[in-house]
């Protein structure tokens, strides 16, 4: 039963309210939907969320479209083209960042200056990492660009001055911390330490780890697959900002589908573990994924039963790295491995020679003053 408030008492007892998100292209309204225990709640809720589509659909009447008219646009016309994880994070940034601030100004009005003053809120306010900001930044710039063709304004030249991403001393452990872990994991191993093996004696990401099922490693060409990843990312058409959800599907770019080489005590963990149902995920068993979340808080804890200080998941990735070129691997098979689109990331940000490492190396060059 609907009444003039367009609020419906489901089959199932909940309450469920409609709501204007916008219009499509055809000028015809689109509806979105949110649920409640109570009328009032589900009314309330349908309020509040029309609050937030008018601001950002832009459906005042205006007789210049403001940015947030070329944001929602901008996404609207990119999404097809989009992965469903980018999507959900563009969405997130023009909505918590983007809008608040340039929202209601017409694209020519935005200056230089106003950019700066952009660039320090997200910096000193909001306290964002140099990384996330640049992004936000390429973000704001790819709509500003596409404000002015679809506008047909020449629009002001915008110097954007990226901030500078500070190097960081990424976390590896070392030969002791290493032995220790893996001693740690043998000892009672379950299928979740041995997707941390598997990361450690591998590289994979966490994502890449949580998507993976058993019909990935194969005994016939000894390799692993890497074809998918985990993650969770906002459900963009729920009503509800808040619902999130795991998604399963193809990583962020084609050079982290790749194949890796199985080592031998890999191939005998497999053989241990292995089920019938090659269908399932490593991590479970199950046709059910683990959240990389979840599989973090698992190593966290594996971390302090070891009393191995300040270790993320990614420090396996880092390790790995590590341990490879110590052994000599030529970067650009180190490349393939990890997965990257270039070597220059593979040296910049993965590869951590120690001090006995450098040493060594510097132990090479031949005397040239004789005291």
């Amino acid at each position: 039963m609907a009444n003039r408030e367009n609020v419906f008492l489901r089959k199932d007892g909940r309450f469920e309210a409609r709501y204007r998100k916008g219009r499509d292209n055809n000028g015809k309204l689109i509806y979105g939907f949110c649920y409640g225990k109570t009328y009032e709640e589900a009314r309330e809720k349908a309020r509040r969320l029309q609050e937030v589509s008018e601001t950002f659909q832009g459906l005042e009447e205006q007789r210049e479209p403001t940015f947030t008219y070329y944001c929602n646009n901008w996404l609207i016309s990119n999404r097809r083209r989009l992965k469903e994880s980018s999507s959900a994070k563009y969405l997130s940034d023009i909505k918590n960042h983007i809008i608040p601030f340039f929202g209601k100004k017409l694209p020519w009005e935005i200056t230089s200056e106003e950019t700066d003053l952009f660039i320090q809120m997200l910096l000193y306010e909001k306290k964002l990492s140099p990384k996330t900001i640049r992004n936000i930044l390429a973000l704001f710039h790819s709509v500003f660009v596409y404000a002015g063709r679809r506008s047909g304004r020449k629009l002001p030249d915008l110097e954007i001055i990226y901030p500078r991403q500070q190097k960081k001393n990424m976390r590896v452990l070392d030969e002791q911390e290493e032995k220790k872990l893996i001693r740690f994991l043998a000892a009672e191993m379950d299928l979740c330490k041995f997707g941390v093996y598997l990361a450690l004696r591998t590289g994979l990401r966490i994502g890449e780890v949580c998507a993976l099922r058993w019909q990935d490693i194969s005994l016939e060409t000894h390799t692993i697959s890497i074809s998918r990843t985990a993650q969770r990312i906002q459900c963009q058409d729920s009503g509800d900002e808040s619902r999130t959800k795991v998604m399963v599907g193809a990583p962020k770019t084609e050079s982290s589908c790749r194949l890796i080489p199985l080592m031998p005590d890999l191939e005998a963990l497999y053989a241990r573990f292995v089920p019938k149902d090659s269908g399932t995920f490593v991590l479970t068993g199950t046709r059910q994924c683990m959240e990389p979340r979840k599989l973090q808080r698992r190593l966290k804890n594996y971390m302090v039963k070891c009393q191995i200080p300040s270790v993320h998941f990614h420090t396996l990735r880092h390790t790995f790295a590590t341990r490879c070129i110590e052994a000599g691997f030529d970067v650009k098979t180190l490349s393939e491995i990890l997965g990257h689109s270039n070597i220059s990331i593979t040296l910049n940000q993965y590869v951590h020679p120690s001090m006995e490492r450098k040493r060594e190396n510097m132990s090479r060059l031949k005397t040239v003053i004789h005291v």
